[in-house]
């Protein structure tokens, strides 16, 4: 009998996590379906399907990461393992647990790590995006799921990649929602993923020649479906190039569920 009464409050507890987790305002629900990514991948030649999942709507801020260091000490720049972050990281803050003049509390938190970004969304009892998630979530316009073949839509998020990227960021949630209900998937940071370095699929060695050509920063235009869908192959480039203690001044992140 015990041990029933013991199962029935897990299960409780179990709903009551989950039907808090699925009223968070800070998430949007994300229905899921097929994805023709525009990357290659060996198995489905680039054809995916995304279960539903939630998305943060906007990415981790400086007052987000804040909090997280202070509860999570470990995490402060003058405190984290080398290994897991690199002499740059949270460089920004004034101090290791003060924002400071260079990173105010609205804008979106960067020069972190992915080991940093992983542990503050476990935090949140959630995750990275996967690449594919993220792929889909942003895909979307402010009025389509995929927006992808729409030309001036395209160009209009290249037109970001051309600026200098020396002035300071904006604010979170400064650019119109998409269709999802999810903001500044473009625009304003790059993001992590949790597949990061995964992300080059490569065909079998004994076809491509030197196994070593898609270690390089560009080879991610080696393995993809949608050669003309360049601000995707920037970010992969991008992302492949990285190791998980690296931090920039362009990358951020948001968390998923």
């Amino acid at each position: 009998m015990h041990g029933w009464v013991s199962l029935l409050w897990f299960v409780l507890a179990l709903v009551a996590v989950t039907a808090a987790q699925a009223g968070d305002a800070r998430y949007a629900n994300l229905p899921g379906g097929p994805l023709v990514s525009a990357l290659k991948y060996e198995d489905s030649g680039g054809r995916v399907r995304v279960a539903p999942f939630a998305l943060m709507r906007l990415p981790v801020t400086n007052a987000d990461f804040l909090a997280f260091v202070r509860k999570h000490p470990e995490w402060r720049r003058d405190r984290v393992a080398s290994v897991f972050a690199e002499p740059r990281y949270l460089s920004h803050w004034a101090a290791a647990a003060q924002l400071g003049p260079q990173a105010h509390a609205r804008q979106p938190v960067i020069w972190v790590s992915w080991f940093a970004a992983s542990a503050y969304c476990r935090a949140q009892g959630a995750r990275l995006p996967s690449w594919s998630q993220w792929e889909y979530a942003a895909a979307a316009d402010e009025q389509r799921l995929d927006a992808r073949s729409d030309r001036a839509w395209r160009e209009r998020i290249l037109a970001w990649y051309a600026r200098p990227s020396t002035h300071a960021l904006a604010s979170v949630g400064a650019q119109p929602v998409n269709a999802h209900g999810v903001h500044d998937l473009h625009g304003l940071v790059w993001e992590w993923t949790d597949d990061y370095s995964a992300l080059l699929v490569s065909a079998d060695n004994r076809d491509q020649g030197d196994p070593n050509r898609l270690g390089f920063c560009g080879a991610g235009a080696l393995s993809v479906n949608d050669r003309d869908h360049y601000a995707v192959l920037m970010r992969v480039a991008m992302l492949s190039s990285l190791a998980g203690a690296d931090a920039t001044a362009n990358l951020g992140f948001r968390c998923a569920r």
